[in-house]
């Protein structure tokens, strides 16, 4: 919590309390820049009259922040309910958004190793329908495709299986 306001000290143990974790109090743009240098948080709560007194140190504070959820919000105006409401929907809407972006992130390198393993299968396949392969490099081709097809099966277990490429020649 950023803000001069003198009284917050019982307000931040209360949201403490209530939230399960801690809570700093920065009673100047100074102690919080140091604070942020020092901790990363989930949250940076930051006194509407301060920003508003200091618009570039406030901006500087968000910037500095790092990932944590910026909640501005007048304490001189709002009781510890309020304060409690704003912080608890910041960190849920942190929580959503970092499972999406975990699940994106898992959603794209699960395509990313289908689209490797699709092309090392094609490959050996093609590979394998060559003339004249020297029966060594035959051998760890169709070790190399029978791989790729056991990936590709762990990978979507609904795909269907193929004979390996061996069998297929013959």
């Amino acid at each position: 919590m950023v803000t001069a306001v003198d009284e917050m000290e019982s307000a931040a143990a209360a949201l403490a309390e209530k939230l399960g974790t801690a809570v700093e109090i920065a009673s100047s743009k100074g102690a919080a820049l140091r604070l942020l240098e020092r901790h990363s948080y989930a949250a940076v709560v930051l006194d509407q009259m301060l920003a508003e007194s200091d618009a570039e140190g406030a901006d500087l504070i968000l910037k500095r922040a790092g990932l944590a959820v910026p909640v501005q919000i007048s304490f001189a105006l709002a009781g510890s309910a309020r304060l409690e409401r704003e912080v608890r929907g910041a960190l849920t809407r942190r929580r959503r958004e970092q499972e999406l972006a975990g699940a994106a992130a898992a959603a794209a390198m699960d395509a990313d190793l289908k689209d490797a393993v699709t092309g090392l299968l094609l490959e050996s396949r093609l590979a394998l329908a060559e003339e004249n392969i020297p029966p060594r490099i035959e051998g760890r081709l169709q070790a190399l495709a029978a791989l790729a097809e056991e990936l590709r099966s762990r990978l979507n277990p609904t795909a269907p299986r193929r004979e390996p490429a061996a069998a297929a020649r013959a």
